[in-house]
Parts: C-alpha cells; structure tokens; sequence
C-alpha cells in the first residue's frame, strides 16, 4: 500500500507541475513582441513556482540584435539580462542542448548573473533557448534549496518549456521582422521618417503635459556627394551606416535616432536642454573628425553639420515647428561652411 500511495502521491505532484506549465505555455504563445514574451514568461515562472531567481542570458555571438534591442528596452528585463561570449556558454551547457540542474561547484554558473546581481543560490536550473535550431542563450532559475534542482532530477517539462519558447521565438521573430521593414530604413537599421513623425508626435505631447525640455538634432553629412561620385555609391552606402551605427553608439538608451532621408539623420533628444543637445552635436563633431572612415585602402574624412531646435524656443507650438526650425538652422550652419570655403 505505501508504494502504491508514492505511486499516487507522485502522479499527483506531476499533474500539478505539469498544470502549472501548461499555464505558462498559454500564457506565452499569444504574445506579440520580444519584450513581452520574456516578461511574461519571467513572471510567470516566479507566481507558479515561487522560485526567487528567475533570469535571462544570451549569447553575444548572434544575429539577434532586433531581440537584444527589445529586452534591453525595458525596464524589468535590462536587470534580469545578461550577455556573455558563446565559448563561455557552451562550457557550461551539454552538447544536446537539454536542462542542466546543479547544486554543487556553482562558481563556473556565476558567469551567467546579470551584472552587478549577487544571487544566494544553492541550486540552479539553465534551460537552453533556440531560434531557428542555434542557442541564443538560456531561462535561468535559481534557488535557495540545494534539493529544488538535483542533477539527477528529471528535465522533461523544463526541456518542454524550452521547445514552446523555441516555438514562441520563432512567431515572434516573423511579427517583428515584419515590423522591422515596416518601421526601419532598409540601410542603416535606424528608424524610418514615418517612425519619426510618430516618435516625435509623442515626445512633444509629454513634453508639454510634463513640463520637461525636448530637443531635436537635425545632422546632414558634408560634402556626402562628393564621396559618392570619387569612391562609388558602395563607399557612400558604407559611410551611411558608419554615420547611423555611431550615432546610435553615442546617445542616450532613451534618444532616438532616425534616417531622414539621403545622408540625412535626427536625433531626438527627449529630457534635454539646448545647451546638453549643444554637447550632443559637438560630441558627435568632435568624434567624425578624428575617427575617419575605413574603406578599402582609403581613410575618408567626415565632417557633418548640425542644427539644433527645442521646445523652449520661442514659437515652437507643435511638433511640425520643432524639426522645422532644426533644418532651418542646419542649413544656417552648412551655408556659413560654404561661405568660408568660397
């Protein structure tokens, strides 16, 4: 009778674990973005199984940075997020790519801990996460119980979250590749004029409920058709995104960077005075000018202008104003270059 009692006593144990996982699995497979889809899943993990760790680790080597843009967008993941080098991964998952439970010698495991998180764990469970059949990363938990997760426990429901996770990826890796041509200019990856209008829109509105400052960078690169009729249009396709990819390198998570049009781009500057979007251009001058662009044998200088506008400028009542006055005083700029060198 005892044995046939831990017979029950276990199936019934499995029937809720395997309920709880269910409920995590319906929660995930209707979600529309990255970020949503690890948030949710974060959550809930930590309400159905109360475990105290639940954290994600990806891979650096990969072409995701669409995902890797989402996750760290928010709030909640960008403390529960942690990037690492595909060699320091692979030595501590199996070659299969199923669960692995520890509870002992978990120092070699602190390198998948967020940056700047002391974790307690006694015992950790590191789910390997797929897209398109390569790991990008894990689902890590993490406990204070060194019984929670035992090596020899079984990993069929973990190695089943991982295969819906994989799956849910997979959706929403195709929704937002949508979404990217939709919102993203095809070159330089930057968002599009029509983003920016939308962008811009929203940041003057909570500009003015707020009562906080809001600046646009209006930047044009300089003598931009001239590399394009001496190096060819490749070289002038490269040094756009060259511009794009340090533009987006040296601003604020919370600025925005868009291709306008041509080699033009903007920047807008939510939360900053005219004198800091000053320093913004002036930075990004400074940087242009000494770090030229490589491009096959040749070393090409870079010179942009800028013209800067903000909410607290006089007559600026909507958001048409705003960028209309930073192109007004782009053009000041160039056509003071232009005068110079005539």
């Amino acid at each position: 009778m005892r044995n046939i009692d831990k017979i029950l006593e276990h199936i019934t144990v499995n029937e809720e674990i395997a309920k709880k996982f269910f409920e995590i699995e319906a929660g995930i497979l209707s979600v529309g973005s990255f970020r949503d889809l690890f948030e949710t899943l974060l959550q809930l993990i930590e309400e159905k199984f109360s475990i105290p760790h639940v954290w994600i680790t990806m891979v650096r080597e990969n072409d995701v940075s669409h995902l890797m843009e989402a996750l760290e967008s928010s709030h909640v993941l960008r403390e529960r997020l942690n990037v690492v080098k595909r060699k320091v991964f692979l030595k501590l998952i199996n070659e299969k790519g199923s669960p692995v439970l520890v509870n002992e010698d978990l120092k070699p495991f602190y390198a998948l801990l967020p940056k700047n998180q002391k974790y307690f764990a006694k015992s950790l469970a590191v789910v390997p996460i797929t897209l398109d059949g390569e790991v990008i990363g894990s689902l890590n938990l993490g406990d204070f119980s060194e019984s929670r997760f035992q090596p020899d426990m079984d990993t069929f429901f973990l190695s089943e979250l991982a295969v819906k996770i994989s799956i849910c990826l997979s959706n929403v890796t195709s929704r937002e590749r949508l979404t990217f041509l939709a919102t993203r200019d095809p070159l330089t990856g930057l968002l599009n004029r029509r983003e920016m209008e939308t962008m811009l829109d929203r940041e003057f509105s909570r500009a003015v409920r707020y009562g906080t400052p809001l600046a646009v960078l209006f930047i044009d690169c300089d003598e931009f058709k001239t590399v394009n009729d001496t190096y060819g249009h490749d070289c002038g396709d490269t040094l756009l995104k060259y511009l794009a990819e340090q533009i987006r390198a040296m601003i604020r998570k919370d600025d925005l960077a868009f291709r306008y049009a041509g080699d033009e781009f903007v920047v807008v500057l939510p939360n900053q005075t005219s004198k800091q979007a000053l320093k913004v251009s002036e930075r990004l001058q400074r940087y242009f000018e000494k770090n030229p662009l490589k491009f096959q044998e040749s070393r090409i200088p870079i010179s942009i202008s800028c013209g800067m506008a903000s909410t607290r400028d006089p007559d600026i009542k909507n958001p048409e104003a705003l960028l209309k006055k930073a192109d007004e005083r782009l053009y000041e700029v160039k056509n003071k270059k232009e005068s110079r060198y005539a």
